[in-house]
């Protein structure tokens, strides 16, 4: 029910939240180009997913 998709949209923005997090740290502090780059693309991507999960989260 509604409940159980709150419960999963807070779960899983929270854990994008975490993703972006140690991404950020690769970016801020990593040595490899391509890995530097992948975590630039993982922040782009988390971020939309959050945007659209809060969206989702809002219409319930």
């Amino acid at each position: 029910g509604v409940d159980a998709n709150r419960f999963f949209l807070t779960q899983m923005i929270a854990h994008h939240e975490g993703a972006i997090s140690v991404a950020q740290t690769e970016i801020e502090e990593g040595q490899s180009p391509p890995a530097v780059a992948m975590a630039r693309s993982i922040v782009t991507t988390q971020q939309q997913e959050i945007d659209t999960m809060k969206g989702i989260l809002a219409s319930l």
